[in-house]
């Protein structure tokens, strides 16, 4: 007879203690696992919680990042952190001349498969810290929300720059705080107390995703730090967008010519 504690059915453990986001999932050793876990756990409702507790504009915020890129129909785009392709599908409507998408986590990639085909945009399972491509294979470079996910972002920003040709661009699209004091309390009382209850509600999440969520954008880079960061890299023409009153910021490196 099967163990009850062991059987398949049980509810999975969560990815993340208390304790560990308190303290910083961040600096956490195991934390590319445990969010490799955390997505796969939420990827079946991932678009569904994206769109209403962004009140739809995280399709508009990857619309600006389009937009923002100077796109030419000869660019070679690498989407990372592409989870279910929302901003690779975005890139290909736009005219790139081919777009990989690339995730960590197989069930992003394959909701990504099914819900985001197209015939210029190719989905990989792959490591943004460890990138399969030769340097110089990109004219674009770009990640949504991801960068903050993983385990060395610095390791990751070196990688960026080397996958890209001369003239290809970055474009970071992250999460930051509000400057205006009434709009970022607000916007913490929504991320840190609201959102993680409803969004765990409407995923089923057991993972501990959705209060990992607001700890990894309150412990990760300033918008200062994030732009000194690309700059430490070695890209040039640093630039920086905020939008929807500061909520997220998009920052854009250029690679030099030599």
């Amino acid at each position: 007879m099967t163990d009850p504690a062991t059987s398949s059915t049980a509810p999975p453990s969560p990815a993340w203690q208390r304790d560990e986001l308190d303290a910083n999932p961040h600096e956490h050793a195991d934390k590319q696992e445990k969010v490799r876990r955390m997505f796969a756990s939420i990827a079946h409702a991932y678009d569904m919680n994206n769109r209403v507790h962004s009140f739809g504009r995280d399709q508009a915020w990857r619309r600006t990042t389009v937009r923002h890129t100077d796109l030419k129909p000869t660019d070679r785009v690498l989407d990372v952190a592409c989870g279910t392709g929302d901003l690779s599908l975005l890139y290909a409507q736009a005219g790139a001349a081919s777009v990989i998408g690339l995730d960590y986590t197989a069930e992003m990639l394959d909701i990504a498969r099914e819900r985001k085909a197209h015939p210029k945009v190719e989905y990989v399972q792959g490591d943004a810290q460890s990138l399969p491509y030769e340097d110089g294979s990109f004219d674009v470079l770009s990640i949504a929300f991801g960068l903050r996910n993983v385990g060395d972002p610095h390791t990751a920003l070196a990688e960026f720059r080397r996958v890209l040709a001369p003239g290809g661009r970055v474009m970071i699209l992250e999460f930051s705080e509000p400057g205006f004091a009434p709009i970022r309390w607000g916007n913490d009382l929504y991320t840190k107390a609201i959102m993680p209850r409803t969004a765990a509600l409407l995923a089923r999440d057991r993972s501990g995703a959705y209060a990992y969520l607001p700890k990894s954008v309150e412990k990760f880079l300033t918008r200062e730090e994030m732009a000194r960061s690309v700059e430490c890299a070695g890209f040039a023409h640093i630039e920086q967008k905020t939008m929807t009153f500061g909520v997220c910021t998009l920052t854009k490196g250029v690679v030099q010519a030599a």
